[in-house]
């Protein structure tokens, strides 16, 4: 759950705050009808100066999809209080959801002068460079992150740059430190996985899928994979077997229908090939 700063301008001014406490309540009721009007009021009282409530207002913007009008807001905020990280920080996103990377960077970069300590500024300021493909860039910031605190998807990012880079092994070493630390994410253990299955490292492969299907049974990803092995080694009809749950779950999967096919044609079923190469169909 998103938890919000209550902002406090001194009690000198009380008129700027009195309704922060409803406007908080309404937004993690997410009743934000009554939160808009809520928010018009504090607006109206304080002649706009009411941090908070413009706060609220750009975080319902957000939501709405109007990241332009959420980063104005935002900024406005940020004026307000020049020395709040979380309001550059939100700056910021609004950024990088607008595609505007480099202007992200710029203010992540002014909020981490502000909190060297925030692994999450470091970590987005990774994905920004991970998008400008600078990928020595993002992958010094996301060390930096997980240095500060490991966060799977800091993993996950820093994996997935690696395999930009066509670094396959280097991916299948942080993925190896990210199910050490989470070693009941399923995500994590299949990613793994299918790498190993990759590198043609069969028993490594089977083990962490197998793990993955432990605590997820119903993953579709791990069954895929798992039934890919079974198919490498010409048990089609156990790959099938696992072929016929992920129909369940995924059944436009493309992966699937071709695998299935395959299956097929190593059982010279021809009708059958051409059957599942066009239309997905019961098995």
């Amino acid at each position: 759950m998103l938890v919000l700063p209550i902002f406090c301008t001194g009690p000198e001014l009380p008129i700027l705050e009195k309704r922060n406490w409803l406007i908080h309540l309404h937004y993690i009721r997410k009743d934000y009808d009554a939160c808009k009007i809520a928010i018009k009021e504090q607006l109206q009282e304080s002649h706009g100066m009411c941090e908070y409530a413009v706060y609220v207002q750009a975080l319902i913007f957000r939501l709405e999809g109007k990241i332009q009008e959420s980063l104005e807001l935002f900024q406005t905020c940020a004026i307000l209080s020049p020395q709040s990280t979380d309001n550059l920080k939100q700056v910021a996103r609004s950024l990088f959801l607008l595609g505007k990377h480099k202007a992200a960077i710029e203010v992540y970069s002014d909020a981490a002068e502000l909190n060297k300590k925030d692994w999450e500024i470091f970590h987005n300021l990774g994905v920004c460079y991970m998008y400008l493909r600078h990928f020595n860039k993002a992958k010094d910031q996301l060390n930096a992150a997980l240095e500060l605190s490991r966060h799977d998807l800091t993993y996950v990012t820093l994996g997935k740059i690696h395999l930009l880079e066509g670094n396959t092994e280097k991916a299948v070493e942080v993925y190896k430190k990210a199910v050490e630390f989470s070693p009941e994410n399923t995500e994590l253990l299949t990613t793994l996985g299918l790498l190993y299955l990759q590198l043609g490292i069969f028993q490594k492969a089977f083990e962490h899928l197998g793990n993955a299907l432990m605590y997820d049974p119903s993953n579709y990803k791990a069954i895929l994979a798992a039934g890919s092995m079974m198919q490498m080694h010409g048990d089609f009809d156990v790959a099938l077997t696992k072929y016929r749950v992920v129909a369940c779950a995924a059944p436009e999967s493309p992966p699937l229908w071709n695998n299935i096919g395959m299956c097929f044609f190593g059982k010279k079923k021809y009708v059958a090939v051409g059957i599942s190469c066009t239309l997905p169909s019961p098995l």
